[in-house]
């Protein structure tokens, strides 16, 4: 039997049994599973304190511990809510959402302009997008081929279902971007982490790390606006905090490129600041201590 349709068919078994269970016991389990998985301290759960630690450096051991039992609790929240959100109401979603700066990303798209969004890893930024997609704003964003086939178009059918329009994340991603930016399209995209050599060199929590050209790349050519969110979550659901990034008149496309890179480097440490439990950041990010760089 071919194994990548076990393991499909027992994603999609959990799947539908998270969907089924009663909704307390259902956030509950997923919480124990995230407690496990501390306990175990494997090498994600590892880089994950590792991470954290120089989010927050001048926390104690004791301190840290808790953090990391807050941020594992938040990761499983997430994906208890993928799991269970193709059954949330309309006015679940809307009235479990608050937001800051809402007006930079409303106000162009109601005039017919498109906004481009740069985020981290933080919250649950498909509720986000159910929010916006439910305001009638086209959304789109790209996504990274998933092995197996069948668990990348399941979650491919899951965005869809929102209302959102998914391209594969390859070379020609960015052409059909900017074509649906000139089309006064929103588009999405996670944008904290680029370890490839294509990836532009910032300094993040004063470390050195790498994250992706391409929302610095769309609002130069297209002329969008270009704002950053940072999704985190709260008791009932989840708090949007918006902020706008300026595009520089003067120099080269390159230059502008790395000084908008930065700038959103520099936003999305601030809302990680605010809320690092929230940063479900379980991958390398800096590119700095035994970090080996990647072959061609």
């Amino acid at each position: 039997m071919n194994f990548d349709f076990v393991v499909a068919g027992g994603y999609f078994a959990g799947w539908r049994l998270v969907r089924a269970l009663p909704e307390k016991f259902a956030y509950k389990t997923f919480d124990v599973i995230g407690r496990y998985a501390l306990n175990r301290n494997g090498a994600r759960v590892q880089r994950l304190r590792s991470n954290l630690s120089r989010v927050c450096p001048t926390k104690s051991s004791s301190e840290m511990d808790e953090l990391m039992r807050q941020a594992m609790s938040s990761y499983m929240r997430y994906w208890c809510d993928t799991f269970r959100s193709p059954d949330w109401s309309r006015e679940r979603i809307v009235s479990t959402v608050t937001v800051d700066g809402e007006e930079l990303l409303t106000a162009p798209m109601k005039n017919g302009t498109g906004v481009v969004v740069a985020l981290p890893h933080a919250g649950n930024w498909d509720h986000a997008g159910s929010y916006f997609c439910g305001m009638g704003f086209p959304l789109v964003t790209v996504a990274e081929r998933l092995k197996p086939e069948a668990l990348f178009n399941k979650f491919l059918e899951y965005r869809q279902n929102i209302g959102m329009e998914v391209l594969a994340l390859d070379s020609r991603s960015i052409v059909t971007l900017m074509q649906r930016a000139r089309e006064g399209r929103l588009i999405a995209l996670v944008a904290d982490r680029d370890l490839s050599k294509s990836g532009v060199s910032v300094s993040f929590f004063g470390h050195p790390a790498r994250m992706p050209a391409g929302p610095a790349l769309l609002a130069i050519r297209t002329g969008t606006p270009l704002i950053t969110a940072y999704v985190s979550y709260t008791s009932t659901g989840i708090h949007i905090v918006f902020k706008s990034v300026e595009i520089p008149i003067h120099g080269s496309e390159e230059e502008k490129i790395s000084h908008i890179v930065q700038r959103c480097a520099d936003q999305f440490a601030e809302g990680i600041a605010s809320a690092p439990q929230d940063w479900h950041m379980l991958q390398r990010i800096w590119v700095d201590g035994d970090f080996q760089e990647r072959s061609a």
